[in-house]
């Protein structure tokens, strides 16, 4: 019964940072990807990044690219989300997700987490 817990989330005016972790226990999974999604009040669901157990390779999606950053501490077994300079447009609940590919299509992650909210204000 995998298990994926994130914390991290909060209020922060535009321009500020937060980081969000990903804590992942009991997954069988082998290899898998950990990905970070979101979704904002009357949207879809958003693939953000992902990172690939095998290698730790990384993908962030266009539209955060160079503001947000997906890294892992493997000893932990904790996935982060960096984020900087926050717009008020980044406010939606941010989910945490293990899958078998390495992509960010929601439709690959078989676990998710209980989800974060992230409310930025101008």
């Amino acid at each position: 019964q995998p298990l994926l817990v994130e914390s991290g989330g909060g209020t922060v005016q535009a321009g500020g940072s937060l980081r969000l972790y990903c804590v992942v226990s009991g997954l069988t999974l082998q290899p898998y990807s950990i990905g970070w999604f979101r979704q904002a009040p009357g949207g879809k669901r958003e693939g953000l990044a992902c990172i690939y157990s095998d290698g730790g390779t990384t993908h962030e999606d266009p539209s955060v690219r160079g503001r947000f950053t997906i890294s892992r501490d493997v000893r932990n077994n904790t996935v982060f989300l960096q984020m900087n300079q926050l717009k008020p447009e980044d406010t939606a609940v941010y989910y945490c997700a293990a899958g078998s590919r390495w992509n960010v299509l929601p439709s690959n992650y078989i676990y998710w987490g209980q989800g974060t909210q992230v409310t930025v204000s101008s």
